[in-house]
């Protein structure tokens, strides 16, 4: 089926008697070219732009539960590139101009929101870092400019201003920046790499990965024995568990994210807006929810749920910021399970085992990187060659100290980043 607004004219004349499953539900075949383990955001691109870049279809994806059921269809949605540093900023910057053309790529509505992103700084040092950040975002291609007091109160009036603590003194504003319809995102690629060809096995859980001779050969499923030639590891907050099945130890930790979400409002923040001083953000979805975060719960946990401290900390900054929003009722909130890279930056790469590839520890970047992360780590798989502008996400960076991509200058601690 393709879409287009003839079709739903007469989908919806006809009682939606044309409509069918959006992707082949097939049993798994012996052997494989390659293995994608994981089926969210970033498995399913892969798969994507594998068949859609180098014409690779003989891929399967192999998914424990269902597809996007992951750190991808539980997020806060925000897309942006408005990173600082060399490594990082060329790669957003990528994967920002594939999401601008994304739902007619897919022939799928990912409900991309240019609405603009605006972080906001509270003292005279922070203005200066993001002058900083808005110039190197302008020498990389993207937008940014720097707002005074007065341009953030035209864009955000309802903000508390003059916060005794976290008076605003400006903010810097990404237009470019906005969100996407998370569980769409997966559904669009998942509809687009089934039509190509490629195999998404779905209640698929990998038990072990078979390496003979420092060479993958396949992996064990609980729906049997899998050849393949190339295994790739897009498992997010499962990363290192996946990798020790091949006997890797990977430099990550996995940390829960909590996100909330409040009753349906009528239309009242028209960005998304960070808090400089509480790393708290909020954006309002198309139901018009408020869509909120903040800081990491702390402490390693492969458990999709956080602590009540933690949720009372994001409450806090949101009151701080917002006053206004204080009597909306939350409706839910949840715990993603982050992947955390001592540099705070991923790791797209190959492995010392020929053969096996990773592509992880995205940390609070999951979400904006999946149509990059899927375009550069198809490249890798199907080249053997590391794609421009995901050049600077190796793995050996960790072990040689040559190459660390330390965003936010906060040292090689998982935790911090």
């Amino acid at each position: 089926m393709r879409f287009s607004a003839l079709r739903v004219l007469q989908e919806g004349l006809t009682g939606i008697r044309g409509r069918r499953p959006h992707w082949r539900d097939p049993e798994p075949k012996a052997a494989y070219d390659i293995v994608i383990i994981g089926g969210g955001g970033h498995g399913l691109s892969t798969a994507y732009y594998l068949a859609r870049e180098h014409g690779l279809t003989n891929v399967a994806v192999l998914e424990k539960g269902y597809l996007g059921g992951g750190n991808v269809g539980r997020n806060t949605t925000i897309v942006r590139a408005n990173y600082f540093l060399p490594g990082n900023s060329e790669f957003y910057s990528h994967s920002l101009k594939l999401w601008e053309g994304l739902s007619q790529d897919l022939n799928y509505n990912v409900m991309h929101s240019q609405r603009g992103l605006i972080n906001l700084f509270h003292s005279d040092g922070q203005r200066d870092a993001f002058a900083r950040r808005g110039n190197a975002m302008i020498n990389q291609g993207d937008d940014a400019e720097l707002l005074d007091r007065d341009g953030v109160r035209a864009h955000l009036p309802y903000l508390d201003f003059d916060n005794g603590r976290f008076p605003i003194y400006g903010g810097l504003l990404h237009r470019r920046g906005g969100t996407a319809r998370h569980d769409a995102v997966a559904w669009g690629y998942a509809r687009g790499a089934s039509d190509r060809g490629v195999d998404l096995i779905q209640n698929c859980e990998v038990t072990g990965i078979d390496i003979s001779g420092g060479k993958v050969t396949g992996v064990q499923t609980s729906r049997g024995a899998i050849r393949a030639k190339k295994v790739a590891i897009v498992t997010a907050g499962r990363s290192g568990q996946v990798a020790a099945m091949a006997g890797m130890r990977l430099p990550i930790e996995s940390h829960v994210l909590q996100a909330f979400v409040t009753e349906g409002l009528k239309p009242v923040i028209d960005h998304v807006v960070s808090f400089g001083m509480g790393h708290f953000y909020i954006s309002q979805s198309d139901k018009g929810g408020l869509v909120f975060g903040g800081d990491l719960d702390f402490y390693p946990s492969y458990a999709q749920r956080g602590n009540l401290p933690m949720a009372e900390h994001v409450m806090e900054a949101a009151m701080t910021l917002m006053p206004m929003i204080g009597k909306a009722r939350v409706l839910r909130s949840w715990g993603g399970i982050m992947d955390m890279t001592p540099d705070g930056s991923p790791i797209i790469d190959k492995t010392d085992t020929e053969g096996l590839y990773v592509d992880c520890g995205w940390c609070y970047g999951g979400f904006k990187a999946v149509p990059g992360s899927g375009f550069s780590f198809a490249h890798l798989l199907a080249t053997g060659r590391h794609h421009e502008p995901a050049a600077g996400f190796r793995l050996d960076r960790f072990r040689t100290g040559i190459g660390i991509i330390d965003e936010e200058g906060t040292g090689a601690q998982h935790n911090l980043h």
